[in-house]
């Protein structure tokens, strides 16, 4: 078991500053000094502006700050000025003033920021998103600020306006629910409910009729609340991040503890909670593997601790992912369980290929079989009069190592050899791959597909449009 990567690398650490009060030093009187100036005065800060040549750029905000008066000093900087500032911002182009300006923040110790000299910052200024006190920043680390402002429009366009006044309401309940004293669990308990409040009515201003509504539903969580933790089986989806639902993300989002397969992406996992604890548990299929039996006992035991324990499987949680022995273990304990289906492996691979699994001109039927029994072995009890069915698309899971076996018996019930067949490994992953062939022929190409990684088999007349367009791996990598 492993608690694998919480975060990529990161180019610098995001901070929010709380200014108000604090002295915040500028230097410098351009254009670009001015937007500085109104930046950091409506964070409340004590700010000093030293304009040597064009102090009266800053009259006019200075006659109406947004919140706190500005000195604005119509003379060149001095070392002593720095002292006791929370930031120094230069807005400087001169080389020898620049050095010393840094010099004198950095014997001070007080961060820095050079305004267009990234080298010679301890800090940077993100592109805004303003729904104050909710703020959205975005650094490109100085790599691209016009990319970071398209990002922000884009944002701007998500977030309704009305968000702000939601913000604001949870900045003034906050204290009443700190006061309650609450368990972490409870607290978080409310504050989910809070979002989904927020979210389902963006840009209706809250009240007091909501602030009545949740305390109520805290009231009534309270007095329920018996330690108890609860379990969520989360579909991940085939492993294409975008491809989550909206509820298993908010779900990650409030998990405690995430057991989580092999086969889920690191891209979903950054999507989770970032205190969450995460521990692999994953089923590798022919390989190394938790028991089923002990994961289920690990998910009792955590919840029994009164954690929020998700369960994240690739693709869907129902369709080969072993949730019923999960669930019938968790009620067994007496454990709360919900489950939040995902996006089959069948779906996404289908997707990737442009493809309808049921197109009704092939296919009157879709069946998913499991190609691994408890064994290991192709399982005995199959319908191969169903699986030899002209009509139908078959998804096989976990077929790797039993797909000879299987053509064998299917054609021998009647399945033509030369129906499509396609075997996909690593379905909407960057590193997705595939081999396409009749039935016949494809279980000795498997090994044309890389080594590990999740394979699904597809089998029917639906599948012949993609053959054309699919080609081998081989193909896919001269490509």
């Amino acid at each position: 078991m492993s608690s694998g990567r919480r975060i990529e690398p990161l180019a610098t650490l995001p901070l929010f500053h709380k200014l108000t009060g604090r002295k915040v030093v500028l230097v410098g009187d351009s254009e670009g000094a001015l937007w500085k100036a109104e930046l950091l005065a409506a964070t409340g800060a004590d700010l000093h502006v030293f304009a040597a040549h064009e102090a009266l750029r800053f009259d006019a905000l200075a006659a109406a700050p947004p919140v706190a008066p500005l000195h604005i000093h119509p003379r060149r900087w001095q070392p002593a000025d720095l002292q006791d500032a929370a930031l120094a911002i230069g807005d400087i182009e001169d080389a020898d003033e620049i050095a010393a300006f840094v010099a004198a923040a950095r014997q001070a110790g007080v961060p820095v920021n050079v305004v267009d000299k990234p080298d010679f910052c301890d800090f940077s200024f993100g592109t805004l998103v303003n729904r104050s006190p909710l703020i959205v920043a975005i650094s490109t680390d100085g790599a691209a600020p016009v990319f970071g402002q398209a990002i922000r429009a884009r944002i701007e366009t998500l977030l309704p306006a009305g968000l702000k006044a939601w913000a604001q309401a949870a900045k003034d309940w906050r204290p009443a629910v700190q006061a309650r004293a609450l368990p972490f669990a409870l607290r978080r308990a409310f504050w989910e409910l809070f979002t989904a409040k927020a979210m389902s009515e963006p840009e209706r201003t809250p009240g007091g009729d909501d602030r009545a509504v949740l305390f109520a539903a805290l009231d009534r969580i309270e007095g329920h609340q018996d330690g108890q933790g609860r379990v969520s089986l989360v579909g991940a989806g085939p492993g294409d991040p975008d491809l989550l639902t909206l509820k298993a993300i908010r779900v990650l989002q409030s998990a405690d503890i995430i057991l989580y397969d092999d086969l889920v992406s690191p891209g979903v996992l950054e999507l989770a909670r970032r205190e969450a604890k995460r521990m692999m548990v994953g089923k590798t299929g022919y390989g190394p593997s938790v028991k089923q039996a002990d994961i289920n006992a690990l998910i009792v035991s955590l919840a029994s601790q009164g954690k929020h324990v998700v369960r994240l499987k690739g693709g869907d949680p129902g369709i080969f992912g072993r949730a019923g022995e999960e669930i019938e273990a968790c009620r067994a304990a007496g454990l709360p369980v919900t489950i939040v289906p995902g996006i089959s492996a069948a779906q996404g691979a289908a997707a990737s290929l442009g493809l309808s699994l049921t197109h009704r001109d092939h296919a009157r039927r879709l069946q998913f079989v499991t190609g691994h029994a408890r064994s290991g072995d192709l399982p005995e009890d199959l319908d191969w009069r169903a699986m030899a069915d002209p009509h139908a698309t078959t998804v096989i899971y976990m077929a790797r190592a039993t797909l000879a076996g299987f053509r064998d018996r299917a054609i021998a019930a009647g399945l033509d050899p030369d129906t499509p067949a396609i075997a996909m490994q690593s379905a909407t992953r960057p590193d997705e791959a595939r081999v396409t062939a009749t039935i016949a022929t494809l279980p000795e190409r498997l090994g044309e597909l890389p080594r590990g990684g999740p394979v699904l088999v597809m089998v029917g007349h639906a599948l012949a449009a993609a053959l054309t367009d699919a080609g081998t791996v081989a193909d896919r990598l001269r490509a």
